[in-house]
């Protein structure tokens, strides 16, 4: 199988950040707390990175409904992604085959193209999910 792109548009906002911190229990307050986060460097409230991993990885799901377990993954996040702000979120089928898949996955603002989120995974299909 060639390389197919699924790509989706998302505009996260705060109240989304803050049921993740919620449901993952990391309330850092560069998250959650939009008074704290104008002091810091970035100047407002930042995405949890596995927030943005969270939202790739349902979109593997959706279409590629039956992955199965998790073989690797690895993750990076070069530059923050903001509440309110429109995020592109692509992912990549690189390759199908003997059962397996490898994906590489990226999240960038639309308003510059700054890469908030990039990596990869493979995965087996069927079986047990992980």
């Amino acid at each position: 199988m060639s390389a197919n792109v699924i790509s989706e548009v998302h505009v996260p906002a705060q109240m989304d950040f803050d049921r993740f911190a919620r449901i993952s229990g990391d309330d850092n307050p560069i998250h959650v707390d939009p008074d704290f986060a104008t002091r810091t460097r970035f100047g407002r409230t930042v995405a949890h990175g596995m927030f943005l991993s969270s939202i790739l990885w349902s979109m593997i799901r959706r279409h590629l409904p039956d992955a199965g377990r998790q073989l690797s993954q690895n993750l990076m996040f070069p530059n923050p992604a903001f509440a309110d702000e429109a995020l592109r979120f692509s992912v990549t089928i690189e390759n199908i085959s003997d059962g397996q898949a490898a994906i590489a996955f990226s999240v960038t603002r639309v308003t510059d193209g700054s890469v908030t989120c990039e990596g990869s995974t493979a995965f087996e299909f069927g079986g047990e999910r992980s």
